[in-house]
């Protein structure tokens, strides 16, 4: 009866050898004591170089505050109870239960994980392709510790900034599972969550999102600087404004890995395995989109206008997709589905992410109908070109509409299209010169990367998983369903 969780300890210390090593080997990257703690976008704790600490109970505005624990709520309610009761019912009825189940345990390990380490490694000051130790067990932080925003002498408390980047990498993990529901070994499953979280999640999250913030740069000598300690992609000029690189783009290559290492389901293809109940994908995607208010509009990190433009184009892109999908699917199946609109929803949700800070209401009702028409092509032919029977459709949604929102987001950033441009520190203005395509090339790097970085640690992981502990279950316990075979439990008694 512990036989798993025996293996699930084997497997856990396998990635702890594997993060220890890691570690020794980076090292140097972040061994200079003199470096300051810094979490992304800034933290002032560093009381060596700056003339005085900066504390939150004198710093800190309260709207500010009182909006970013909101925010991280409405993140929070995206996969508890959204994102699983979207699944949930995506599946057929004897497995519901365990892909609630998955969503629970890995929101719940993600979350701890995150404090003992994934913090500090994702946003604190280190290399330029993962952060130091000085948040370890979140050690240093306390209620007057500061995390800096995107202006310039605005801070919010770090413990805030911490809680909203946790329910950011939960989620993340959690999208992964609906690759290869309905088949993979519950204790698999979370052994794959932690190798994945730490050597996938973490490191992109500080490569695209970490820099030491804008509080001194001063000139074009201190803004270089500044950038030159910042996260690689950042380095670059990638623009993700909430995670289409590090959220969308990333676990979807893991779920597509893992889609292909794990295998079809038994009788793919051959049986019919519909969603058991899209009332609940309907309820699941009409969570997502309340939810994703918080996610997009509260990566602004303030109660301000860039808030509130991610705000009206998280509400208009989404709108924008539904159409797309469901009257590009009318047009080809002669029906408009129900789930359709809920898919065209959480894709238009994805495409927007990247770009919800940056282009303008019109441009964003662009992206939204491009993804519309682009995931529902993602789910029905690409997936027949891919020949991989990814459960969920993550890759077809997330991946593809990541992708997609990613590219355009170097597009319609462009001020004479309506978007907000790149903000020069120096100036404190926007920077007059903005060019589309170089931009889309610099975006272009943050997608290879991603794809790259993430489908590379998704293999390893899955070949070793399934070395020690195995990564399917029985061919009788999967004809029973994982309801009953892993969890011991019916959803709906007979």
């Amino acid at each position: 009866m512990l036989t798993w969780i025996k293996r699930l300890v084997a497997g856990g210390a396998m990635a702890l050898a594997i993060g220890s090593t890691g570690l020794m080997v980076s090292a140097p990257a972040f061994a200079d004591d003199a470096k300051p703690a810094v979490s992304a976008p800034a933290a002032a704790t560093a009381a060596a170089e700056a003339p005085a600490a900066v504390l939150c109970s004198e710093k800190c505005n309260k709207a500010d505050t009182a909006w970013m624990m909101v925010c991280t709520a409405l993140v929070l309610l995206m996969t508890l109870p959204g994102l699983a009761l979207f699944y949930g019912g995506l599946t057929r009825s004897k497995n519901i239960l365990s892909i609630c189940m998955q969503c629970f345990m890995v929101f719940s390990m993600i979350t701890v994980l995150w404090s003992i380490y994934g913090y500090s490694f994702a946003f604190t000051e280190g290399g330029a392709f993962i952060g130091g130790l000085d948040r370890l067990f979140l050690g240093g932080m306390n209620p007057e510790s500061v995390a800096a925003t995107f202006s310039k002498g605005v801070v919010i408390p770090e413990y805030v900034f911490m809680a909203f980047q946790a329910v950011f990498a939960t989620i993340t993990c959690c999208l992964i599972i609906g690759s290869f529901a309905e088949r993979a070994k519950f204790s698999a499953i979370l052994a794959f969550m932690i190798i994945w979280f730490t050597f996938s999640y973490l490191p992109i999250a500080h490569m695209v999102w970490f820099w030491p913030g804008p509080d001194d740069i001063k000139d074009a000598a201190s803004l270089e600087a500044i950038t030159a300690r910042a996260g690689w992609l950042w380095q670059k000029g990638v623009l993700d404004f909430a995670g289409g690189t590090v959220v969308h783009i990333n676990a979807a290559m893991a779920g597509l890995v893992g889609s292909f290492v794990i295998g079809k389901r038994l009788g793919y293809g051959k049986e019919a395995m519909k969603p058991h109940n899209l009332v609940y994908v309907m309820a699941g995607a009409a969570l997502l989109w309340f939810g994703w208010f918080g996610f997009n509009a509260g990566s602004a990190l303030e109660a301000n206008g860039s808030a509130a433009l991610a705000f009206v184009n998280t509400y208009l892109a989404t709108a924008a997709a539904v159409l797309g999908w469901s009257v590009a699917e009318w047009i080809l199946k002669g029906k408009p589905s129900m789930l359709g609109a809920a898919s065209g929803c959480v894709a238009g949700l994805v495409a927007i992410t990247p770009a919800a800070g940056f282009a303008g209401p019109m441009g964003s009702i662009i992206i939204g109908l491009i993804a519309g028409v682009v995931c529902l092509w993602g789910v029905t032919g690409l997936k027949k070109l891919l020949g991989s029977d990814d459960s969920l459709d993550v890759f077809g949604v997330h991946g593809v509409g990541g992708i997609t929102g990613a590219l355009l987001t170097g597009v319609f950033a462009d001020p004479a299209l309506g978007g907000s441009g790149i903000w020069d520190y120096v100036a404190n203005a926007v920077a007059p010169d903005y060019s589309i395509a170089s931009q889309l090339w610099i975006q272009a790097q943050g997608v290879i990367t991603t794809v790259i970085w993430s489908g590379v640690v998704s293999f390893i992981a899955f070949k070793l998983i399934d070395m020690v502990i195995g990564l399917r279950v029985k061919e009788d316990e999967e004809r029973e369903g994982l309801d009953i075979s892993s969890h011991g439990e019916t959803a709906y008694e007979s």
